[in-house]
């Protein structure tokens, strides 16, 4: 099979997101990456769900997981009689899909589809286990290949010459964005802010372009207005963990002050991926994760004993901050989401 991870960055290539072989799901340590390539192995589903919990792996790197905890659920429960196997996968998928409290309607997707194919299998007489590993990489091979329309829509909207600057690590689109630029020979280099506390966009985003061959300059989360002036940057683009069809969009805290400075300085934000369908911003729940992880970075504590700190994961960016929003099947305003569904969708996750 001609995969549609082809030219991708390593740790956007299938084995390298999330596996499940003989037992074990291996996940890349997305916390380390690249400064160490190291897979944290799971030998239970709910192993899986507190590495996701955990943020072993981010972005989209969950859904992947998701659906390979779910092959491991089935590995696990396979010697249990008819019902009791049904029962078990059924409980593996609400507990993973609520592995973060931000992103449970997308993986309450991922994970009853995996039980429904896996229930499905037992029913047939056949391998569960092999039936969810195989819609795993089914959905794997849907999403990238719908990113990959996504990103034709959202490179055709750059210049054919200029600077871009991204927010956090926006997994598949990062990588097929690039692919893209290459076909439609684009010169086009990147400004990543960094993104504490996990610095997701100096380590992942700007590790998948560099390995992608464009020129990447990572900047501190504090320099992003003043490096859009001084660098004359043409665009800012995220993808987004949520597209609420009021145009809300929901992203990794920092999204909303570069859109606020965006709007200030005349460019356009681009917001990519699918709207989330019946999700509306009072829906939301955004996670505020331990304090811990701000007051220190890369295991170093930055501060004195007893200072607090404050971390929610998202915030939320107000559609009036949003030029557009790129998706598979065009380009819509944040104000006219509903458009994109009067056309019949294939399940996206």
């Amino acid at each position: 099979m001609d995969r549609k991870d082809k030219d991708l960055a390593f740790m956007l290539r299938y084995e390298n997101i999330a596996w499940y072989e003989d037992g074990k799901v291996k996940i890349l340590d997305r916390r380390i990456y690249p400064k160490e390539i190291k897979f944290v192995e799971c030998v239970d589903y709910k192993d899986v769900k507190q590495a996701i919990t955990d943020m072993v792996t981010q972005s989209a790197g969950p859904y992947t997981a998701a659906g390979m905890g779910m092959a491991l659920a089935a590995y696990q429960c396979k010697d249990m009689k008819l019902e009791e196997q049904i029962n078990y996968l059924k409980n593996a998928s609400e507990v993973i899909s609520h592995a973060r409290p931000t992103t449970v309607n997308r993986m309450k997707m991922i994970t009853s589809s995996c039980a429904d194919v896996g229930i499905e299998a037992l029913k047939k007489g056949n391998s569960a286990i092999k039936a969810i590993f195989q819609r795993t990489i089914d959905s794997l091979e849907r999403r990238y290949g719908r990113m990959s329309e996504v990103a034709v829509n959202l490179v055709n909207l750059f210049p054919k010459k200029g600077k871009i600057m991204t927010q956090c690590f926006g997994e598949t689109i990062v990588g097929c964005m690039g692919r893209e630029i290459k076909r439609q020979n684009k010169e086009i280099e990147f400004y990543c802010p960094e993104t504490r506390p996990y610095l997701q966009g100096a380590r992942l985003t700007a590790s998948v372009l560099k390995n992608q061959g464009f020129k990447v300059t990572v900047i501190t989360d504090n320099m992003p207005a003043w490096t859009i002036k001084e660098k004359k940057i043409d665009i800012f683009t995220s993808a987004a963990d949520t597209i609420c069809m009021d145009g809300n969009i929901v992203n990794k805290v920092g999204t909303m002050q570069i859109a606020i400075c965006a709007k200030h300085f005349g460019i356009p934000y681009f917001v990519t991926g699918i709207p989330d369908e019946g999700k509306y911003l009072e829906n939301i729940v955004i996670e505020e994760r331990d304090s811990k992880e701000v007051i220190s970075c890369n295991g170093i504590r930055n501060t004195l004993e007893g200072v607090e700190g404050y971390y929610p994961a998202f915030d939320i960016t107000p559609p009036e901050f949003v030029s557009a929003v790129v998706t598979d099947q065009g380009i819509y305003s944040p104000y006219n989401l509903k458009e994109y569904f009067k056309t019949e969708v294939e399940q996206y996750y």
